[in-house]
């Protein structure tokens, strides 16, 4: 599928990303449907980006990687290999996102001798890293477990007890980056006052005190990503893999570098959406349908105009307007979910019931978009985008009131 905004990354980024393409073209589209239907970790998609050297795209070049992602001001290859990735299952650019994410806030806080160490794992061994900060503290119906963590200060460290939820790549990782407040559960979301309490913690998940609860994740939609439940009995920390100093994660703002990055799977999601209209309504004979021409017009439309938002945050980011791109970033992700949204809608009253039994892409889709547009509250974006606007108080990290 064409567009015609333009080269979308610099000449030097633009192999990685026509490699990345033809891995989500080719092979990546063709493995989705069987790792949702057993909700399996896209392993052997790892494997595949490892092979090509695009697991270490977000490690600085001087470490052995490809240099992409905000902290390097080349933001927009990353993003555009996420939508790649998205594209052909939103699930695995969901694990993606947390592995290139982590390597983000390695390379911003992490000290040299963490970065030589475990960038070179991801360059040399393929190793795959998480962020967790998930700790649910309201029970849902029928729910009788509680979720959180208590850390333990030692000698040489901590020593970590309790669960996390919604632990994306729980089979898959090596690594994970545990956000643990010292005050006690609820992670980086749930923490109130000084942000001091909240520490980064790099763990090794082959710890034998490190287990994996598969039994919690059934959900409708993002089942590949296997966001298990993990507990953690009596696990040791060593202080050597504190990464940053306690709080810098709040204090920094640094989920305002992710929340754009969710954006970008969420345009993934409209492209695959977009194409197989396009494909489908072609092969129907659809196209002098004048109520199929609107819903293709709106489908090219929002995902031109998705795509034009992400390069506007990626530039700001580039440029080292960190402030303002964290408020562009606020927007953009809150407008392309709703592009998305729309878009794989119109895809569906174009295209008929039938794009909605498998193996049509599209119900895996509209099944995956709609769980992961659950991932941050858009009434709270839209009104941390409000507060923004009025001057008043406001948190772009978490969007809390």
């Amino acid at each position: 599928m064409t567009t015609p905004l333009g080269p979308a990354v610099e000449p030097h980024a633009q192999a990685a990303v026509d490699d990345a393409a033809k891995l989500a073209r080719d092979i990546f589209s063709g493995r989705a449907d069987g790792y949702d239907r057993t909700a399996t970790f896209p392993a052997e998609d790892f494997d595949d980006l490892f092979s090509a050297g695009l697991l270490a795209a977000a490690v600085p070049r001087e470490y052995g990687g490809l240099g992409f992602g905000p902290q390097q001001r080349d933001t927009l290859p990353l993003w555009e290999i996420t939508t790649l990735l998205a594209r052909a299952d939103l699930s695995l650019a969901r694990c993606w996102e947390g592995h290139a994410n982590s390597l983000v806030l390695i390379d911003g806080l992490g000290r040299p001798e963490q970065k030589r160490r475990w960038f070179g794992g991801v360059v040399e061994r393929g190793e795959k890293w998480v962020g967790w900060s998930g700790e649910p503290q309201a029970a849902t119906p029928g729910e009788t477990r509680r979720f959180g963590t208590t850390l333990v200060p030692v000698e040489d460290g901590w020593i970590l007890q309790g669960t996390k939820a919604f632990a994306t790549s729980a089979t898959g990782a090596q690594w994970a980056i545990l956000f643990v407040d010292t005050a006690g559960p609820g992670g980086a979301r749930h923490a109130q006052g000084s942000h001091g309490g909240l520490l980064m913690l790099a763990c090794d998940l082959s710890d034998p005190t490190v287990t994996v609860d598969t039994s919690w994740w059934d959900p409708v939609g993002m089942r590949a990503t296997a966001s298990h439940v993990v507990r953690f009995d009596d696990t040791f920390v060593p202080h050597d893999c504190l990464i940053g100093e306690p709080g810098a994660y709040l204090d920094g703002q640094w989920q305002t570098a992710f929340v754009p990055h969710y954006a970008a799977s969420f345009l993934g999601a409209a492209e695959a959406a977009y194409a197989y209209a396009l494909a489908h309504l072609k092969r129907q004979g659809k196209g002098d349908d004048a109520y199929v021409q609107q819903r293709v017009g709106s489908m090219a439309v929002n995902v031109d105009t998705a795509r034009l938002w992400l390069r506007h945050v990626a530039g700001l980011w580039d440029a080292g307007s960190r402030e303002e791109a964290g408020v562009a970033g606020a927007r953009a992700r809150h407008v392309i979910e709703h592009l998305a949204e729309q878009t794989v809608q119109h895809c569906i009253r174009a295209c008929g019931a039938r794009c909605l039994v498998r193996p049509s892409p599209v119900e895996r889709i509209l099944r995956d978009l709609t769980f992961y547009q659950r991932h941050d509250n858009d009434d709270h974006i839209l009104a941390t985008i409000g507060r923004a606007a009025l001057g008043e108080r406001h948190d772009l990290s978490f969007h809390k009131p």
